[in-house]
């Protein structure tokens, strides 16, 4: 019998908390807020402490200031995913143990998960699941599902950066799931990406598990555990 365990985050015992749902290990959170935090606010001066080592370890000039672009870049991303909703932000490494001959080629993996508010217009969740991948362009392999959070839409896009951004020209998958609000005028949008687009059943695996766990009442409370 296969026992799985469940690390729990400090923010299952936020009394404000809306959501709560589990990941699956080889995800690491970024936390947002410290990431982008008001100037000359403490936060501020805290974040920089925290990257002095790594400017002090820099072993000349030109590596210190690429390493405050990059982190700069980074900060940008990150801003513009909490402008769209975005309240939790994972990066995901895995090693690839199968190959297309089916050997183990033990090559890493990287994936981005968010999770995401929406507003929709007031309807029942049904409806308002299904209208999510249809009023957008692109999806493909859509599926319906009910689990215990209530009805989930799930679908994919495969997206490929213009060559005017300047962004590498591999595709990227995008599996959405999609969970409507029981106060029925909102939506939570829960997003993994990654340009390995050959593992798109593996990838869309792991977040149907994601989605299953979610739920929008304290699992602490109903009694269970399995939920960070």
């Amino acid at each position: 019998m296969t026992i799985l365990s469940f690390t729990l985050h400090e923010s299952v015992k936020d009394p404000t908390a809306e959501l709560w749902f589990a990941e699956p290990s080889g995800f690491v959170a970024l936390p947002l807020d410290a990431m982008l935090p008001a100037l000359d606010s403490q936060a501020a001066n805290t974040l920089r402490t925290a990257l002095a080592p790594f400017l002090d370890a820099a072993r000349d000039e030109a590596i210190r200031q690429q390493f405050i672009a990059q982190f700069a870049n980074g900060q940008q991303l990150l801003s513009a995913l909490r402008e769209v909703g975005t309240v939790h932000c994972s990066i995901g490494l895995h090693r690839d143990d199968i190959d297309d001959t089916g050997d183990n080629s033990g090559q890493p993996l990287l994936s981005l998960f968010t999770l995401s508010w929406r507003d929709t217009a007031v309807a029942p969740r049904a409806v308002t699941a299904a209208r999510a991948v249809t009023s957008s362009e692109g999806h493909r392999r859509v599926e319906y599902a009910e689990f215990s959070c209530g009805p989930v839409t799930l679908g994919e896009t495969v997206l490929t950066p213009s060559a005017e951004s300047g962004l590498p020209q591999a595709p990227l998958l995008q599996i959405h799931a999609y969970v409507p609000h029981p106060d029925c005028k909102r939506l939570v949008v829960l997003t993994l990406s990654t340009t390995a687009v050959v593992r798109r059943e593996e990838y869309r695996a792991v977040l149907r598990q994601i989605a299953e766990t979610v739920s929008f009442d304290s699992p602490l409370e109903s009694g269970t555990s399995e939920a960070s």
